[in-house]
């Protein structure tokens, strides 16, 4: 409940001030309507980073990676013992 009156604060603020400029001529007005997309693109780019800068600092884990690969040995195993094909053709 929290998280979401914060982010409808933030879109009333975000409104005031976009009526508020759309109000007063500090701004063009022609450049003002084209405020909201200018936020929603900027928002994707700033999503778009996120998920980049999340991908670049991934860790890796090759401990993980072996214990997964004994995991699959383990499952296939099994599988073959109730006579399930499990080869990977």
């Amino acid at each position: 409940m929290k998280h979401i009156v914060k982010i409808l604060s933030l879109v009333v603020a975000i409104t005031a001030l976009w009526i508020g400029l759309l109000q007063s001529s500090v701004i063009p007005r022609s450049h003002t309507w084209l405020l909201p997309v200018y936020f929603v693109v900027s928002l994707g780019c700033y999503g778009l980073l996120m998920v980049g800068v999340g991908l670049m600092n991934f860790p890796t884990c090759p401990q993980e990676a072996l214990l997964l690969q004994e995991d699959i040995v383990e499952a296939k195993e099994y599988l073959k013992q109730r006579g399930v094909d499990v080869s990977s053709s």
